[in-house]
């Protein structure tokens, strides 16, 4: 697989969940991780390790993942973006974004991380 890099920071409020997405991302070759559920704890997090991948819940903690990538990519500029999410329906208007519905299929994961990291 061709991997956008090696560090994802995975935008999720659910940590059963958080470790599944790092679970399968680690299988296709990520190997390191920041957790947050909140987008001020997500900007905190790209600026102290740029992440070179995204994943990201629509609903979390204190806002939703949109505003998390929003608040990121603000802070330091465009990365690839994966949403992660049972609320398909809220995040589908994001056009060039791939969206993985939960629960979560590895092979759709994957091919939404190729997507994300060609475009």
């Amino acid at each position: 697989m061709n991997l956008c890099g090696r560090h994802v920071l995975i935008i999720e409020d659910e940590m059963l969940i958080a470790l599944e997405v790092e679970a399968l991302l680690s299988d296709i070759g990520y190997q390191t991780f920041d957790f947050v559920d909140t987008p001020a704890r997500a900007v905190a997090a790209a600026r102290a390790h740029r992440p070179d991948l995204v994943t990201a819940d629509y609903r979390i903690n204190e806002g939703t993942g949109v505003e998390a990538v929003a608040g990121v990519w603000e802070a330091i500029g465009r990365v690839p973006v994966v949403y992660v999410t049972g609320n398909v329906e809220m995040v589908q208007w994001q056009g060039t974004v791939p969206v993985v519905d939960k629960p979560i299929q590895a092979a759709a994961l994957a091919a939404a991380c190729r997507r994300a990291c060609a475009g």
